[in-house]
């Protein structure tokens, strides 16, 4: 895989923790505060790749404007061309820019960007959370496939 045009630093978190997985916004306004008071289990990794001396398991957030998605796509390309390692990328999050169905041409380039991750999980539009409704009190039911996997995913059988 190519290496991308944009690369997102690499940093030791200032944590250790021992969160299940870290969520990586690929730019700013992406939506990870948010998923992280909507979906419990996960940090913020203040848009840089988590490194430490055991693996880390990163979700990918973006938004889903064009800007978003070409950070997404910078992203998996940085991971995918081995430009990080120790890290189980599980896949990427995508977060409604706005309400309403998603534009022909954006929905094709999450479709492209989707083959370069290991999953995709779409968050739509949620007008309370928008208004400063608690995350929590306001999940709409497409975010039980992404708690089911991360669920799943990240906690040992």
């Amino acid at each position: 895989m190519p290496r991308p045009e944009r690369a997102l630093p690499v940093a030791r978190p200032q944590s250790d923790t021992d969160d299940d997985w870290w969520w990586l916004g690929v730019h700013g306004g992406a939506g990870v505060t948010t998923l992280e008071q909507a979906v419990p289990g996960g940090r913020d990794a203040n848009r840089a790749w988590p490194i430490s001396a055991r693996s880390r398991s990163v979700v990918l957030v973006a938004r889903s404007s064009a800007n978003g998605i070409a950070a997404a796509q910078n992203a998996a390309q940085q991971w995918g061309s081995g430009m990080v390692t120790g890290v189980d990328l599980l896949g990427l999050v995508v977060v409604a820019d706005a309400p309403g169905r998603r534009p022909r041409i954006l929905q094709n380039l999450v479709r492209l960007v989707s083959g370069a991750v290991p999953r995709l999980w779409e968050i739509p539009w949620v007008e309370p959370w928008r208004l400063g409704g608690s995350p929590l009190e306001n999940i709409p039911k497409q975010c039980a496939p992404l708690v089911r996997d991360l669920t799943r995913l990240t906690r040992p059988t």
